[in-house]
């Protein structure tokens, strides 16, 4: 049952970060992100892989599972790709601060 609560909780973070990302790709600024909060949550992301690789309980049912640790996986590239739009976007911010 907690693994069910856990998927939920994957998939509903997991269901805003596309969102966030493609405002991010057309907001072309970094006003109103926090790189510290993204950095946050893209190591809090990396630190569930990892409790799930070495949790042998979880590896030894990974055939029955693997959904779980791809929902992570997914996640954490989600941000990833928020964060590279994020220094994109700095980098629109101190070009169009030169003009």
């Amino acid at each position: 049952m907690s693994e069910l609560f856990e998927i939920i909780m994957i998939v509903s973070f997991g269901a805003s970060w596309p969102l966030n990302v493609i405002k991010s790709y057309k907001a072309r600024t970094t006003k109103g992100k926090s790189i510290w909060f993204l950095l946050l949550i893209f190591f809090g992301y990396i630190a569930g892989i990892v409790s799930k690789l070495i949790n042998e309980a979880y590896m030894a049912s990974i055939s029955q599972k693997w959904y779980v640790l791809f929902f992570y996986c997914l996640n954490l590239t989600m941000v990833g790709i928020d964060l590279l739009l994020y220094f994109r976007n700095l980098h629109l911010d101190r070009k169009n601060g030169e003009k």
